[in-house]
């Protein structure tokens, strides 16, 4: 099971728990547009794989050099997180395993896509993409590409992740580090 860094870690957690499983992150970062992060224009994953809405870099008229600069950070950051969470402990092998991918929720899916597609370079035998909530268009998304999905609600309005949690305090780098740590 691979929990995506940070909100998907505390979820991930719990759901490795319950299933009786190992537990572990991948790390993918979305691509916020400028002015707007909230919103992905895409994600970066480990493995150097990136996913480009093309659609929402056109509609927004994002220019290539914003794009790139984004890309270029947030990039950075990834290898940032992958040095302090996992240090020199080898990512897990996941040659002909099934893969549970878990976050806190999904909006546009970019990062979830992103880490799909860098995990299939891993040949996994399957990708179940596990979420709390998600908008219907994304679930269908997700579909076309992971082996299954696993979304316990998919609200109609979608706001926000956010929107349907109690508490979506933000998860720091110190409790990424206290969960993986047990």
């Amino acid at each position: 099971m691979l929990a995506l860094p940070r909100g998907g870690v505390p979820v991930g957690a719990e759901v490795a728990r319950a299933l009786d499983v190992a537990f572990d992150i991948f790390i993918v970062r979305k691509l916020g547009v400028p002015g707007h992060e909230e919103l992905a224009m895409g994600a970066v994953a480990s493995g150097d794989v990136s996913i480009i809405s093309r659609e929402i870099v056109s509609e927004l008229r994002i220019s290539e050099e914003a794009l790139a600069g984004v890309t270029e950070r947030e990039t950075a950051e990834l290898h940032r997180r992958e040095q302090l969470y996992r240090g020199d402990k080898p990512a897990p092998d996941l040659t002909r395993r099934t893969v549970i991918l878990v976050d806190d929720g999904v909006a546009t899916g970019a990062s979830m896509l992103a880490a799909i597609a860098a995990i299939r370079r891993m040949d996994p035998a399957r990708i179940v993409a596990a979420v709390p909530v998600a908008p219907p268009e994304t679930k269908a998304a997700l579909a076309a590409t992971a082996d299954e999905v696993v979304i316990l609600m998919t609200p109609e309005p979608f706001s926000s992740v956010g929107a349907w949690y109690v508490d979506f305090t933000q998860v720091d780098d110190d409790e990424v580090r206290r969960v993986l740590m047990g």
